[in-house]
């Protein structure tokens, strides 16, 4: 069935990684319908589960395609090229609105492989789509129209956040920002937590505390109509604990370390991208 374009769009999911299936967990709770949903992958045993939920199941990724408004392309980024040769014509007959989760893989390139004049978005999702708070970066080439647009936030907005870019080489500073930003905050809590012990918490106490302030800091800056910085001035008191902290990070150039290490994660997306999509 093709849907009009007020219906539910029928999905094809291309590979059932974890980022698809946080995905397709987060359409079904928004009440997404399961029969709008195609999943392919090789083993069939890894698409047991989707299928008892009332999605289409199959290893046959042209029978999705030809079944799809809208194909997900959720497949490692080595192996999209082959993707694309392997099913052009499948996508040349359909035509459907490309969206590919896969890092380092440019629009163009997209268009190429699978046959060109087509419309793709380059998404740029994070971890936390797992548990519903993802932030995604978006880009649409040229073919891709409002109606798809719209479509395309309402599928990456069942687990989190979307924000487009206007210019496809800012994916690359999304993925500086939050496709690889968890790992930050992720390294931070670690090192947070060891402090607690090396200052004399025991373990289980020092990475509670740790992931609960992680928690509350980040549901009030979220919540609050204050910059970080305002919010950071709150609560670091002249001459008090906080400042010391503070002015200790400052003076081992804490925001310039922050800054180099972001420019480092851009610089290699850019390097994939060449790397990638030069064929």
């Amino acid at each position: 069935m093709t849907s009009t374009p007020n219906s539910s769009p029928n999905i094809a999911f291309i590979g059932v990684g974890n980022m698809a299936r946080a995905i397709i967990g987060g359409l079904l709770a928004t009440g997404y319908p399961a029969d709008h949903l195609w999943v392919t992958a090789r083993n069939p045993d890894k698409l047991s589960d989707l299928a008892e939920r009332g999605l289409h199941a199959t290893a046959d990724n042209d029978n999705a395609i030809l079944n799809a408004d809208i194909v997900v392309l959720a497949v490692k980024p080595q192996g999209m090229q082959a993707l694309g040769e392997a099913h052009r014509d499948s996508v040349q007959q359909k035509r459907p609105l490309l969206i590919s989760v896969a890092a380092g893989i440019t629009a163009e390139a997209l268009e190429r492989w699978f046959g060109g004049d087509l419309a793709v978005v380059r998404c740029m999702p994070n971890t936390p789509s797992l548990v519903q708070t993802g932030a995604a970066g978006l880009y649409a080439n040229s073919k891709v129209t409002p109606t798809q647009k719209e479509q395309t936030e309402a599928i990456l907005a069942a687990v989190g956040i979307a924000l487009w870019v206007e210019q496809e080489a800012q994916v690359d500073t999304v993925t500086a920002i939050s496709g690889s930003g968890p790992a930050y905050y992720f390294l931070m809590m670690e090192a947070m937590a060891k402090a607690g012990e090396q200052l004399g918490l025991d373990a289980d106490t020092a990475l509670k505390l740790t992931l609960q302030t992680a928690l509350g800091a980040a549901k009030m800056a979220s919540q609050s109509n204050l910059s970080p910085a305002q919010l950071r001035a709150q609560v670091t008191s002249p001459k008090g604990t906080t400042e010391q902290a503070i002015l200790s990070f400052q003076a081992q150039g804490y925001e310039a370390m922050v800054l180099k290490a972001m420019q480092a994660c851009r610089d290699r997306a850019e390097g994939l991208s060449e790397e990638l999509c030069q064929n």
